[in-house]
């Protein structure tokens, strides 16, 4: 076959373009709401007459109800149509924007970001399983790089757009101009969305629905209490939401395997008799562990030791977020062309070295150095989550797809809890110990040494682990139960 007829063969229909562009562009605009609201929480804590404690509830509860509602997106994009997944998930969206921009007190406001996690903790798993879907192998990197350039930038542009409209407008405004955009999307999704695939019939596990959400939920909220409460670990609050997780999360995968048994489980765990998945998936939550840690130490640095403003951090970071989102397309075609290793371990190595060079950095580190440390670990981590992500995916076969985008999701977002909780911990406990013989800056910048160091281990783990990464096609290799074997399932490539 000549390159050309190769080419032709894997060429998508203008429909099923449509579809992944509609929700390419729905997800950027759920997932740019997530981080719109960091850089407000001073200026509401004013506003609204609430403390720190109460006003941190906003980013708290948004996160929980993603913890929640994600591990029931597998059973619900298999039970229900895509375009009423779709239009679920971006009608939630509008109402919780519309509800915030309009609150006239905290609580109506904290109700608002409630129905917009919702929305949003359906779009991701959405996308991913529609593309796997659609796409085949062959172009499965290339389309993957292009929810890569969702998955970053749309972040790296929230605290900055956050930060140029508090200058000159109310906080309001982070809300009513975003919804015209959410609801221009959701029209645009009701007019181009198509069914991919038939509902497959089944029965929502009410038992598992709660036992995810106690063992999910408590644990991000466990360890996001750790890394923010100045009790740290020793809070009783902690301790209590980390046993209820973690009790909560076994009993919860004992009944999944029962389920697999008699009907539908709410997240289908033979995601993991395929080991690239599992190895994957190890891999993600070691990175996710070292970019969120680093995520929430690199803004104390230039805030706390270089005195920026939150606009001047934003737009520090933000050609960071751009050049992820510019190299991700191209990574994904050469992971189509060449596999995953190369890859991988050159951006593991990248995030590895770019975070010990945080960890040397001093209160007189010139800013050009520190943008050039910045733009190196994104582009590490643009060579090593398309990669990653569509290797782990593509060997499951259709059935499983749905599951294996919450699972993926899920487990992302419990990692950067929990290296946000570990560095966190690590650097405030490195500057306490110094503060008796050092300046408070001469402490706070050791501890932020410290913990910059263990990033860059952790990250190391993940160098390590990516060399065993191989390209497996749909279904293949998957481990075998007994009893049991794994046919290829209808229409998956």
């Amino acid at each position: 076959m000549s390159a050309t007829q190769d080419r032709n063969e894997y060429q998508l229909s203008s429909r099923d373009r449509g579809i992944i562009f509609a929700l390419l562009i729905a997800t950027f605009v759920v997932i740019l709401n997530e981080t719109i609201m960091n850089v407000a929480l001073p200026k509401l804590m004013v506003e609204l007459s609430v403390s720190a404690n109460t006003v941190q509830w906003l980013a708290t509860a948004f996160m929980l109800t993603m913890a929640v509602v994600i591990p029931m997106t597998g059973f619900i994009i298999q039970r229900f149509s895509t375009r009423a997944v779709f239009l679920a998930a971006m009608g939630l969206f509008s109402l919780g924007t519309l509800v915030a921009g309009l609150a006239p007190d905290f609580e109506l406001l904290l109700a608002g970001r409630i129905v917009q996690a919702s929305g949003t903790a359906l779009m991701l798993p959405l996308l991913i399983t529609t593309v796997l879907a659609l796409v085949p192998v062959e172009r499965r990197g290339a389309v993957m790089g292009n929810i890569s350039i969702v998955i970053s930038v749309a972040p790296a542009i929230g605290p900055t757009l956050s930060g140029l409209i508090l200058e000159a407008l109310s906080w309001r405004f982070m809300f009513l101009l975003v919804l015209p955009v959410a609801l221009l999307t959701l029209a645009y999704g009701a007019w181009r969305l198509v069914n991919v695939a038939e509902p497959r019939p089944g029965r929502l596990d009410l038992a598992s629905v709660l036992l995810s959400a106690a063992g999910f939920g408590g644990l991000v909220y466990g360890f996001s209490s750790a890394g923010e409460g100045p009790e740290g670990w020793s809070s009783p609050r902690v301790a209590t939401a980390l046993a209820i997780g973690g009790v909560s999360l076994a009993v919860f995968v004992w009944r999944q395997l029962a389920l697999q048994r008699q009907s539908t489980p709410l997240l289908d765990l033979r995601v993991f008799r395929h080991p690239m998945f599992s190895l994957s998936l190890v891999i993600i939550m070691i990175a996710m562990m070292a970019l969120f840690g680093g995520a929430i130490l690199l803004p104390i640095y230039l805030q706390n030791i270089r005195d920026l403003g939150s606009l001047e951090t934003g737009l520090l970071l933000l050609p960071g977020g751009l050049l992820m989102g510019l190299a991700a397309p191209t990574v994904g075609k050469l992971f189509d062309r060449r596999g995953p290793v190369a890859l991988t371990s050159t951006g593991a190595l990248l995030l590895s070295l770019t975070l010990w060079g945080f960890g040397t950095v001093g209160a007189s580190t010139p800013v050009g150095l520190l943008l050039a440390l910045h733009l190196l670990l994104c582009l590490g981590l643009a060579l090593l989550f398309t990669p990653v992500m569509t290797t782990g995916l593509n060997p499951l076969p259709g059935h499983l797809y749905s599951h294996g985008s919450a699972i993926m999701s899920t487990l992302q977002m419990v990692a950067g809890a929990v290296g946000t909780a570990l560095l966190v911990t690590i650097m405030t406990s490195r500057a306490a110990s110094l503060r008796a013989v050092a300046s408070p800056e001469v402490a706070q910048i050791t501890g932020l040494h410290a913990a910059f160091a263990v990033s860059a281990g952790i990250a190391v783990l993940a160098l390590v682990l990516s060399f065993f990464l191989r390209r497996v096609a749909p279904g293949e290799a998957a481990v075998p139960t007994h009893g049991e074997t794994h046919a290829a399932f209808a229409g998956d490539d």
